[in-house]
This record gives structure tokens, C-alpha cells and sequence, in this order.
């Protein structure tokens, strides 16, 4: 079992936003070190269901009792300062964290916390080494951002000392972590509305890398010119991977697409063959994304044949290329992307598979995100056929932007393309039942409630 040192003085620990990806994960492993655990969250879903099925009470809305029993308060990020329970908590001096902070207490618990981070690919790079250390019997915990199939939900508590973990940069949570093995997957220019600048961006990953131990190890992208500033922050063992730079350690060469869209390729390690891998999701990027876990598993001594069955396993994250089912012999899937980069690297995976001509259906994800990348994602968008954007998921902001969706579809116009402003899911509907046909591909993309367009098509 786990020892938590650092908060054995609290017998009862209550987390507000129970419901959250990471904060779910935290409370499992609380749990299983013998603590106490209750939670709220304001709606309820598949994680709550699944902490309450665990044994841990759950409540939709709140209840101050909860809080009034509690000798410490976890809250996430979106949890506004006005909040009830929170604000119980102050008035009763009982002690409150950060979900950040206190996600970087428990990977100190941990002798070896692997976290994954980087602009893209996070979710899916993690998945992957998660997998080849469950397929290598090494118990891992793990957390992850998304659904993940073979763990029935997004995070599992082991009986080892290895923790793998997305390690998100916004706000810069991820340096109150405690990491053993460090994954830069890429460096590009997200989160404006935090860090101002890509200079920042890089300046606060250098400042990441730093907390790697001396004994540690950073793996990290040869292929990515700001991922290649970073290494000389640390005096921990580098590995490098990427298929362009024929320097870089673990390279990815011959490599092949099937109708799926699917890669098979070999792996070179010091330009000496190592493994042939075949993957089950599509995509370059994935390519990529593998050779980043191949790298981390040669280093932790994970048999070969362990890798190659692991990655042909993975068929994907949800919401990363997901097949959401048909309607009239048009497919339908479903993609987290929702930063320009991400968007050419899923439209490039798209082209990998046969059909007839593409839709895709973009919700822009925040305003200032959408202001300040407007170019970008106009010209990325340029990779579909026939293009629909549909109104800007706010997320936590206000539009004090002055943008809208129009202002896309405008800039599409402008780039001689004919792009469609479409408000309502239903309406969005009706015009592809109407107008795609069979053979054809919907792709719906963004991460806010685009999401629910792809059930409402095959329904």
C-alpha cells in the first residue's frame, strides 16, 4: 500500500468537483491508503456513478455536513470562490487545497511518478505506456484524461511504486509535481490566455524540466524545435525520439498505412532495429505518440513483445478518433482537437483512410483561444471538404473578445473556401442527413459539447 506521509494528520478528506478526471483518480487512491472520502459535483455522470459504486459517498449539489466532518477540503480548478461548502470550509478554519498542489503531494508519495505532458498527445501517449506496463504485469496507478476502455474509466490505483500521469502546463500546475521520468511530446502555442507568448510557453517547460531528479529521465521530441531548447535543462539521462531527425535514439522508419488508416512501422533504438509496431488508431501523429512510449518502455525494461501487444490493443481514448457509428452509409466520428495543430494532425490521419469526401463540424473551444489563433484555424479547417462551424464553446471565459464563429467562417471565405455558420445541433443535422452522402466521413470536432452531435446523427 501507498503511504501518503504528508496527510496522515487528516482522517476525513472531502474533494468539491469530485467528479473531474483527475480528481476522481485522487480520491480512488485515498481511498485505498484508508482514508475517508466524500465528494460533490454538480451533475451527475458515468465517474460519479462509479465513485459511489467504489464506496465513496458522492453528492449532487452540496451538503455542508460533509464538509463540517472534514479534517481537509480538495477543490478542482472550476470550483468558483463563492461556493457554499467552500466557503464553510473558511468559516470553520478547516484546511483547503488546491486539486494541483494536492496531486503533486501524492506523486511524492510515489518512488517513481511517470507524467506525461506537452502541448498534444497527452492523453494518448499516456494510454499507451499505461498499457504496456499493465500488458509487463508492473501494477502501475494511473491516471489519464479520458475513458479509457481497459481500465473501465480514466485512472487505476496499483500496488507498485509507478505512477503514470498527464501533467497538464495551464496555469502551470505541473510544477507542483514531483516526477521521476519527464515526457515532452511537443511545445506550441496554447493557452495564450495564460502565458502570453510561446516564449513564456517554452521559459515555463524549461522551469518543468528542472524538477527531474539527477537518477531521473526525460524522454523527449527531436522532431520539435522547441522541445529541442529544452533539453539542456537537466543533468538526467535524455532519450530522444522522432522520424524526421536520424540523430534521435528511437527513430520510426518503413513506415505503412492500411485502409483503416492504421501504421505499422519498425522502430530503429541507436540506429539498431528493435521492434516492428503496428497500431490500431490512425494517424502520423500517433506514429509519434508511440515511439515517445516505446522510448520510456526500453528505458523501465519492458519486454519488447510486451510494447508490440500493448500498442496493437489500443484502439484510442474516447474522444480521440472515435468511431461513433453510421447513418445512411455516411461514418461517423468524434475528435478532441480544438488547436490548430491538432486539427491538421487529425485531418492528415483522415486522409490516410478511404471514403468519399469529408465534413467536419468545428465548435471553437474559447474565445481567446479562437481570437488569438484565428489564421491558424481557418487555414487548418481548409483540410475537409466541406466545412460547418457551429457557435464557440465558452469553457470559463466571458467573451470580452469581441469574436464569434462567423468571424471563422468569414476568414474561411476569404481563403476562397465555402464554410457554413450553423448554430443548432438539430439544424446541423437535418443538413447532413440532407446533404452527405454514402462513403462519406462526419468528423465532429472541439472539446466542449460538440461531442453530443455524433449520437444525435447516428440515432
Amino acid at each position: 500500500m501507498i503511504e501518503i506521509e504528508d496527510l496522515k494528520q487528516y482522517k476525513h478528506i472531502h474533494m468539491i468537483g469530485i467528479g473531474g478526471v483527475s480528481m476522481s483518480g485522487i480520491a480512488e487512491i485515498l481511498h485505498s491508503c484508508g482514508f475517508i472520502v466524500t465528494g460533490s459535483d454538480w451533475a451527475q455522470s458515468e465517474i460519479t456513478d462509479k465513485l459511489v459504486k467504489n464506496h465513496i459517498p458522492v453528492t449532487i449539489g452540496h451538503d455542508l455536513q460533509n464538509v463540517e466532518k472534514a479534517n481537509l477540503v480538495v477543490f478542482s480548478a472550476a470550483i468558483k470562490k463563492d461556493d457554499p461548502e467552500l466557503i464553510r470550509a473558511r468559516e470553520l478554519n478547516i484546511p483547503i487545497i488546491e486539486r494541483g498542489t494536492f496531486l503533486g503531494i501524492i506523486t511524492k508519495s510515489f518512488k517513481d511518478t511517470i507524467c506525461v505532458s506537452g502541448t498534444h498527445g497527452k492523453t494518448t501517449t499516456t494510454s499507451m505506456i499505461s498499457l504496456c506496463f499493465l500488458e509487463d504485469h508492473k501494477d502501475p496507478s494511473i491516471q489519464v484524461g479520458a475513458y479509457l476502455k481497459q481500465l473501465d474509466g480514466n485512472y487505476r490505483v496499483g500496488n507498485s511504486n509507478y505512477f503514470i500521469i498527464e501533467a497538464c502546463e495551464y496555469v502551470e500546475s505541473y510544477l507542483k509535481l514531483f516526477p521521476k521520468t519527464e515526457v515532452i511530446l511537443n511545445v506550441d502555442n496554447d493557452h495564450l490566455d495564460y502565458f502570453g507568448t510561446l516564449e513564456n510557453i517554452i521559459k515555463s517547460f524549461g522551469n518543468y524540466i528542472k524538477l527531474i531528479p539527477e537518477n531521473g529521465l526525460l524522454v523527449i521530441n527531436w522532431d520539435d524545435p522547441n522541445c529541442r531548447k529544452l533539453a539542456k535543462n537537466t543533468s538526467a539521462k535524455v532519450l530522444t525520439y522522432g522520424i524526421q531527425s536520424e540523430n534521435a535514439n528511437f527513430i520510426a522508419r518503413n513506415i505503412v498505412f492500411n485502409n483503416n488508416g492504421f501504421p505499422t512501422f519498425d522502430v530503429y533504438y541507436n540506429n539498431t532495429f528493435f521492434k516492428t509496431i503496428t497500431l490500431s488508431v490512425p494517424g502520423m501523429h500517433n506514429v509519434m505518440n508511440a515511439l515517445a512510449c516505446v522510448a520510456v518502455c526500453q528505458a523501465y525494461g519492458i519486454e519488447r513483445e510486451s510494447i508490440k501487444n500493448a500498442l496493437l490493443k489500443y484502439t484510442g481514448a474516447h474522444r480521440r478518433f472515435e468511431y461513433k457509428g453510421s447513418f445512411n452509409g455516411v461514418n461517423v466520428y468524434d475528435d478532441y482537437g480544438h488547436h490548430p495543430t491538432e486539427i491538421v494532425a487529425t485531418a492528415n490521419a483522415l486522409k490516410q483512410k478511404k471514403y468519399n469526401k469529408s465534413w467536419v463540424v468545428f465548435q471553437p473551444h474559447t474565445y481567446s483561444r479562437t481570437k488569438n489563433l484565428l489564421d491558424d484555424f481557418a487555414n487548418a479547417l481548409l483540410n475537409f471538404d466541406n466545412i460547418i462551424v457551429t457557435d464557440i464553446y465558452a469553457a470559463r471565459e466571458n467573451n470580452t473578445y469581441n469574436i464569434s464563429s462567423r468571424d471563422l467562417v468569414k476568414k474561411i471565405n476569404e481563403l476562397g473556401r465555402d464554410a457554413q455558420y450553423m448554430s443548432g445541433f438539430g439544424e446541423i443535422v437535418d443538413y447532413l442527413k440532407e446533404h452527405a452522402e454514402p462513403n462519406d466521413i462526419v468528423l465532429t470536432l472541439g472539446a466542449g459539447t460538440i461531442t453530443n452531435l455524433g449520437p444525435m446523427l447516428v440515432d
